[in-house]
């Protein structure tokens, strides 16, 4: 049985097809990060956005406003992609809700999946400046992918602190779980090697 999402923000289905299939990879797993990161946000209220563990951490808010500005930067400066102005990728208002920003995660992402998707060979492969170095387009990708990640387990990290609902990512939580998971949290099932 596969892992239970509440929601899926870019069905599979929906995804375009890779120009080189054994690149289709990086279209999928874009897609699903990002529904994982939309989940994960969705579990927040508008109330819980100013909500900052420590003094000197972020708040919720100032995590979700890094993740939009930063994956627009990594993308544009970056990876070489169309995106839209600056001033167009945060939610609109002075205080937007929970929901603006989940919808403005969706959506950018959503405009990114043909260009991934377009990428041949030569587009991956070429070196490009990434601040002060230079690495392959496809290294700086995998880059955007974990650290979106990173910030997708700061908001989970809140969530739990807050005492409300982690939803899984790639497993079970300690909130959501079903009939098959099989987390590896003992010596024996880590020994399994499989068929």
């Amino acid at each position: 049985m596969p892992m239970p999402y509440d929601h899926d923000f870019l069905p599979a289905a929906d995804l375009p097809r890779a120009r080189l299939p054994l690149l289709q990879h990086l279209v999928d797993t874009y897609a699903s990060e990002t529904s994982k990161t939309a989940a994960v946000w969705s579990e927040l209220t508008d109330a819980q956005l100013e909500f900052r563990p420590h003094g000197r951490s972020s708040s919720v808010r100032q995590i979700l406003v890094h993740q939009l500005l930063s994956e627009r930067r990594f993308f544009a400066e970056f990876i070489g992609l169309p995106e839209p102005p600056v001033e167009t990728v945060l939610p609109a208002g002075e205080a937007p809700g929970v929901r603006g920003y989940v919808d403005r995660l969706v959506a950018l992402a959503r405009a990114r999946l043909a260009a991934l998707a377009d990428g041949d060979d030569a587009f991956w492969r070429a070196e490009v400046p990434f601040f002060d170095v230079r690495r392959e387009r496809i290294w700086v990708f995998w880059r955007r992918v974990l650290h979106t990640a990173h910030h997708r387990a700061q908001v989970g990290v809140a969530l739990r602190l807050l005492e409300d609902r982690v939803p899984p990512t790639y497993g079970p939580t300690a909130d959501v779980s079903w009939t098959g998971a099989d987390p590896t949290t003992t010596l024996d099932a880590a020994r399994r090697r499989g068929a």
